[in-house]
């Protein structure tokens, strides 16, 4: 949340931050982020087999973090020894807004001899994690509930990452709402402090001004070099067929029907993708679909609504 606006998660019992339309006349300036958070906290609701799961198996497998003021908060100074809530030295991967945990998961499964930290702010994604990972008896996975950012800058440490997924983070299609979107300038800092040389950055998004500003992000910065420059340009470029074909145009921003009367999200934003004067990608970089993520309901809907998928790759230098 920007600090403009109170912490859209402020811990119970926490002194109130300045109201939005100013009814606290002492705001306490500790209880504001520095920075937009990428997400809107949700409802906490689980269905009684997740929470059945969750009772039982958090104590094992969520790890215990220290918090701020804030509910999704990382006490600054925190440190873990992974090797320590592991068992083991592996190597780690972390998985950024993992929503239901099918690729930590997967991931978890195909790489036994990898550690997967799931970071996640929705109580019942991770808890739907909880039941799969019980389920297939899963010892090389553990969750953790709090905003990204803190934890890349507080539970991780310098070079001791081997690969960052980040799969469909929300787009913010609005551009008062860009500042929330997670992949950053700022993010790219933080994820070149976390991996090892030669780690990996995977990245994925079924909206094209978002894989656009990804590319721009991450080329820009110096510590990543990306794994398939000047791939798929062209006229086989996904970014080339969405804006000739008008595909996020036609679908909107859900596979659902549009409501009578109004703008959906997203539509906006396309129609300036699909007006652009050149709408062919002479640069490319699009990775191929990376085999280790699992084909979601989530990313099948996208494509049943006939957007395109990006992914893109990225090498710590």
């Amino acid at each position: 949340m920007s600090s403009e606006h109170p912490s859209p998660d402020s811990a119970p019992g926490s002194t109130p931050a300045q109201h939005a339309h100013g009814h606290n006349h002492q705001p306490d300036p500790e209880l504001y982020r520095t920075e937009p958070v990428s997400f809107v906290r949700r409802g906490d609701r689980l269905t009684t087999r997740r929470q059945r799961t969750w009772d039982r198996a958090a104590g094992t497998y969520i790890v215990d973090v220290p918090r701020d003021r804030a509910t999704t908060s990382v006490a600054e100074g925190t440190r873990i020894d992974w090797a320590q809530v592991f068992g083991r030295s592996a190597p780690l991967v972390v998985d950024i807004g993992s929503g239901l945990g099918e690729s930590t998961v997967q991931g978890a499964v195909d790489h036994p001899d990898w550690d997967l930290i799931s970071v996640e702010v929705y109580t019942p994604g991770l808890a739907a994690m909880l039941v799969q990972v019980e389920d297939r008896e899963l010892g090389n996975v553990r969750g953790v509930q709090a905003n990204a950012p803190e934890v890349l800058d507080r539970l991780l440490p310098a070079g001791g990452v081997q690969e960052v997924w980040v799969f469909f983070p929300d787009p913010w299609h609005k551009t008062r709402h860009h500042k929330r979107r997670l992949v950053s300038p700022a993010f790219a800092d933080r994820v070149a402090r976390v991996l090892a040389p030669g780690g990996v950055l995977r990245l994925a998004t079924d909206w094209s001004s978002y894989a656009v500003h990804m590319r721009e992000v991450m080329q820009s910065h110096p510590a990543f070099e990306n794994v398939h420059p000047g791939r798929a340009a062209g006229a086989g470029s996904p970014l080339t067929r969405v804006r000739l074909e008008g595909r996020e145009l036609q679908v909107g921003a859900q596979p659902v029907a549009p409501r009578v009367g109004t703008l959906r999200a997203g539509v906006s934003e396309a129609t300036a993708g699909a007006s652009v004067q050149d709408p062919v990608d002479h640069d490319g970089g699009w990775a191929p679909r990376f085999e280790g993520r699992p084909l979601t309901s989530f990313e099948s809907k996208a494509l049943n609504a006939g957007r395109l998928v990006f992914d893109l790759t990225y090498r710590r230098r």
